[in-house]
């Protein structure tokens, strides 16, 4: 009987990547040690572009915070432009 083991499952086969009709509606979850740097940061990367942007999580010593951000994106290199600046933003240590 087999296992299963040492077995490769591909689960999604198609080379395409994930169709996205912009523009749409996209969200990040910002997260940082200081909640109010996040704030801050996000405000700086997205200007004058509307967003919303609420509370999500701490973690149990409280260090780290998460923050949802939502906001409209007008294209893929948009939507990778924002993830980007965000990431690279010294007040956040990860996007998702």
């Amino acid at each position: 009987m087999d296992s299963g083991q040492g077995k490769l499952m591909i689960l999604n086969s198609s080379p395409d990547k994930a169709e996205i009709d912009y523009p749409c509606s996209w969200n990040y979850k910002v997260i940082g040690v200081d909640a109010a740097a996040i704030q801050n940061a996000v405000a700086t990367v997205l200007g004058g572009q509307p967003y919303i942007l609420t509370p999500s999580r701490s973690s149990s010593g409280g260090k780290y915070h998460s923050l949802n951000l939502e906001t409209v994106v007008e294209s893929e290199g948009r939507r990778n432009a924002i993830y980007a600046a965000l990431k690279s933003h010294a007040a956040v240590k990860m996007v998702l």
